[in-house]
């Protein structure tokens, strides 16, 4: 009987993983299901992009696993019974022996009163587009309110001043504009800023959005349209579960993204709390997901077939920020994601993002990066596996 691998969500990290397992396993030993709501790839870290107005080239599933041996299933995950082993979806249950779980996460209103009725998220597709539409009504001079200081707010409150200038464009963020980043970035990114026309509110916390306004302490901004961007959930389906979750309700998993608490299930993405360099929890983003899944698919793979279980670091290098689509910030970090005073900005930074995109699109068609690998057969369950690291 083939072994049975189940992998939910098709995002960075989800379609790198089934991808890698089909590359590292036969065929008529393992069977691999790949489970997405949506049936085209989505580069969410464009979505700023979308958002404002431009077309991302098309990457259907149904080509991107094409010959692979990925079984693809388009339908919506409802429940994850990690006791019984089955997977729920809107029209059938799937059983599975292993469980590779990457359904990211979602934009967070973080509980403020009439976020949720009156702010748009650029945190999926969707909401996008929603925004897109919306934008493309509003008049010159009307106000827009971005919500949040964090690499998700800084692109896009960019690309939209850069995009449409006729606009008035604020940002509000809880502490001083780009504090994480070094002396260096924070001057680029206020330089930026400013030849943007963007109006920062620092140190400011939003206590209400209404259809016309956001209240800011005892002040309330005019804004025609909100924008979400402060901070991002795991996808409710894990509370429901027995998996054992951090505080933030992200699964708890060890160096090779095997749950803690349930050996079938592995969990990368935005989804896993894992520990990265000088064990610092991972943060939520791409930089992430794509690492983890290889780290995940290649213990998989390990595991089944008796080879060397990888226990590669997973560290950092710099953060990549678009600053429209003409300016950029390139800020070099330390293995645990730390602003070191050295920063690549301007034009070259831009062109540089773009490739890093560029990149991480390219990883999910070529999920072991070109290289050659070689099938291995499943051995029985009691065959020990070899550890090495890197």
């Amino acid at each position: 009987m083939k072994h049975r691998i189940v992998v939910l969500g098709a995002g960075y990290s989800g379609a790198v993983a089934a991808g890698r397992l089909a590359a590292r396993l036969y065929r008529d030993e393992v069977s691999i299901t790949l489970v997405n709501a949506e049936p085209d790839f989505v580069e969410r870290v464009r979505m700023h992009e979308v958002a404002t107005g431009r077309d991302l080239k098309h990457r259907p599933y149904a080509e991107l696993f094409a010959g692979t041996g990925v079984d693809l299933k388009l339908a919506k995950v409802t429940a994850v019974d990690v006791e019984r082993k089955t997977v729920a979806l809107e029209s059938e249950d799937l059983e599975y022996d292993t469980l590779v779980y990457a359904l990211g996460s979602r934009w967070n209103a973080q509980g403020v009163p009439g976020a949720a009725e009156h702010a748009y998220e650029i945190a999926s597709r969707p909401g996008a587009l929603r925004l897109r539409e919306r934008l493309t009504s509003l008049s010159a001079d009307r106000p827009v309110t971005v919500v949040g200081g964090g690499l998700t707010g800084v692109e896009f409150v960019t690309e939209l001043a850069e995009s449409r200038p006729d606009l008035d464009v604020a940002l509000v963020v809880r502490g001083g504009l780009g504090d994480w980043l070094s002396p260096k970035g924070r001057r680029h990114l206020r330089k930026v800023v400013d030849r943007l026309g963007i109006t920062v509110h620092e140190n400011a916390r939003v206590s209400e959005v209404a259809a016309d306004h956001v209240a800011v302490g005892g002040s309330l901004i005019p804004s025609a349209v909100t924008v979400w961007t402060a901070g991002f959930a795991v996808h409710p389906i894990v509370q429901s579960t027995a998996l054992e979750v951090s505080a933030t309700g992200r699964i708890v998993v060890d160096r090779t993204m095997r749950s803690v608490s349930h050996p079938d299930v592995y969990a990368i993405g935005d989804a896993a709390y894992a520990m990265g360099s000088k064990d610092k929890p991972l943060r939520m983003s791409c930089a992430s997901g794509q690492p983890m899944a290889w780290q995940a698919a290649d213990s998989i793979a390990a595991r089944l077939t008796g080879g060397r279980l990888p226990h590669a670091p997973l560290a950092y290098f710099n953060q990549c920020i678009s600053l429209g689509r003409k300016d950029g910030l390139i800020q070099y970090v330390t293995s645990d994601d730390r602003a070191v005073n050295a920063a690549l900005t301007g034009r070259v930074a831009a062109v540089y993002k773009e490739s890093i995109c560029k990149g991480a699109a390219w990883g999910v068609v070529n999920p072991t990066l070109g290289l050659p690998v070689r099938r291995r057969h499943v051995v029985p369950a009691a065959a020990p596996l070899r550890e090495w690291t890197t």
